[in-house]
């Protein structure tokens, strides 16, 4: 896979996700249920979904805050030039192994200062649609995570990317087997259902939209 487009370094990791930093002026790139990849090596890879991101205070920040006037100059300056810490956590959904990929925990986490990127819509298209899409059990593992919201973000990454590679029946077989995941925990599926009908409902007014604008 050829690299693209880096987001950030590894901060610090675990078995089940890991933390990774960059600056403020890169915060335009990673967005929240983005999947991301790291390169361990050129035959290993770790995948991941964005599950939250936050972005940090440091002393000048505080002051400027509290500070009775805030010019333009130091406003760009604070978010242009100088290195405000903002930090993206990634739930671990599975990895490739030369070529292979697996949505099985990683068996070693990332190290740190590893360069993370984000994945490209191919990348994507062959995370989500190798197996039987065993990684979603991850998303649902963790419940002190947005899980619904998280899930209905990267339906609607995942769902674009198949359809557009010429596999629209991704995202039905995808909502069966959240459906099959969750069919003893009725309140969280109810959750996600009403989650991802926010989701369809959202697609039908840009559609709307569109056949008004064109």
């Amino acid at each position: 896979m050829a690299d693209h487009i880096e987001i950030g370094r590894l901060l610090r990791s675990e078995t089940t996700g890991f933390v990774f930093g960059c600056k403020l002026d890169q915060i335009d790139s990673p967005s929240f249920g983005a999947l991301v990849r790291v390169r361990m090596d050129d035959h290993y890879q770790i995948f991941g979904l964005i599950y939250d991101i936050q972005v940090q205070d440091d002393g000048l920040v505080r002051q400027l805050i509290t500070s009775d006037t805030l010019a333009n100059e130091a406003w760009l300056d604070t978010r242009g030039n100088r290195t405000v810490p903002v930090e993206i956590g990634v739930l671990a959904l599975g990895y490739m192994l030369d070529g292979q990929v697996s949505h099985l925990l990683p068996p070693r986490p990332p190290l740190s200062l590893d360069e993370i990127f984000l994945c490209t819509p191919a990348e994507i298209a062959a995370f989500t649609g190798a197996g039987r899409m065993g990684y979603l059990r991850h998303v649902l593992r963790d419940q002190d995570k947005p899980v619904e919201e998280l899930l209905a973000a990267h339906l609607k990454q995942a769902r674009d990317v198949q359809s557009a590679a010429g596999n629209p029946a991704w995202f039905e077989a995808a909502l069966e087997e959240v459906i099959a995941l969750l069919k003893d925990d009725y309140p969280t599926l109810m959750r996600v259902l009403g989650a991802v009908d926010e989701l369809e409902l959202a697609r039908d007014r840009q559609s709307e939209l569109n056949g008004r604008l064109g």
